[in-house]
């Protein structure tokens, strides 16, 4: 992957945490903003971006729209928090089967940020078992315990997903809305 592509991926991802309903600070946008600067991103408001002091930090978020504007990144907000949850959800799973979130951090976040909305847990239930199991088996430092927990973390994504044919050759879940 290039720089060019790495800082082009980072920033939809802080617009994708952004649009989901995650927090994501000033600092971290500002310093996308001069890593994808330095990387030879070309736009208008890139530099502005980079370029902000401590004392501008409030302006950060309006800049940074600006520039996912230009480069073509915005990322529609999901119709509500359920949908948002749904919507990040499906996002982490992707990024744990891509291989650019682990398992572990994947179904943390999965289990921190995309639960709230819900009194039943339907497809995220495992995923939760899997980020607890691979907790409390760090926590223990057993290793073992740990690869078959984050083995079943990704079959969790791929359950989530829709990706993981069940006995009939069917998916097991349709990645819909809840």
């Amino acid at each position: 992957m290039t720089r060019t592509t790495a800082a082009l991926r980072q920033l939809h991802g802080l617009a994708k945490t952004r649009a989901f309903g995650g927090a994501v600070g000033a600092d971290l946008l500002i310093k996308a903003g001069l890593d994808a600067l330095l990387a030879g991103v070309d736009a208008p408001s890139l530099a502005w971006l980079a370029g902000l002091g401590r004392n501008e930090e409030p302006e950060a978020p309006a800049v940074f729209d600006a520039v996912l504007e230009e480069l073509g990144l915005t990322v529609p907000a999901p119709g509500g928090p359920a949908a948002a949850e749904w919507a990040m959800a499906c996002w982490l799973a992707e990024q744990m089967l891509d291989g650019s979130v682990e398992p572990a951090a994947g179904a943390d976040r999965i289990w921190l940020h995309c639960t709230y909305g819900r009194h039943d847990p339907g497809l995220l239930g495992p995923m939760v078992s899997c980020a607890t199991g691979l907790a409390e088996s760090a926590e223990e430092g057993d290793s073992e315990r740990f690869a078959v927990h984050e083995a079943e973390a990704l079959r969790a994504a791929r359950v989530l997903l829709g990706r993981d044919p069940g006995p009939s050759g069917q998916p097991t879940a349709a990645g819909g809305s809840w």
